[in-house]
């Protein structure tokens, strides 16, 4: 099994479009409307196999709710100035105070890349236009097996 798809709740589809599309620069899968009830966009990260889908008619879930979607790069402070030059507001470098992973909301984070660039312990954070929150989590070397 591998994931696919993550289905996104947003207020306004062309507004999400362009901030995914536009601003992140993600590529525009699909974009189908049927009606004025149901419409499918679906996007994808570069270099990802997984993408989203938002649209109309497609969940009930409030705009905003979906928290913790994660992006994996392999250089944090590259990634995150790509998305300051973007227009996008993203926080600080940070670590979590465990160095393990990383408590949620703004518990326990500690300014600044993890000790000694430790990989999958390195974050930074953003929202899309609704509220829904994305992390960037640097990888540079995989745990044996991944």
């Amino acid at each position: 099994m591998k994931l696919e798809v993550v289905l996104l709740p947003v207020s306004d589809v062309d507004r999400a479009k362009e901030f995914y599309a536009t601003k992140l620069g993600w590529r525009l899968d699909a974009d189908f409307a049927v009606d004025d009830s149901y419409r499918i966009v679906q996007l994808t990260p570069p270099e990802s196999e997984a993408s989203i889908i938002f649209g109309t008619g497609l969940i009930d879930t409030p705009p905003g709710s979906v928290q913790g979607l994660q992006l994996t790069v392999f250089d944090i402070e590259e990634a995150r100035d790509a998305l300051v030059k973007a227009g996008v507001a993203v926080s600080e470098i940070f670590h979590d105070v465990t160095g393990v992973f990383h408590h949620a909301g703004l518990k326990d984070r500690v300014t600044g890349p993890a000790p000694e660039g430790k990989s999958y312990g390195s974050f930074a954070s953003f929202d899309d236009p609704d509220g829904n929150g994305w992390l960037l989590q640097e990888i540079k070397t995989r745990l044996p097996g991944r």
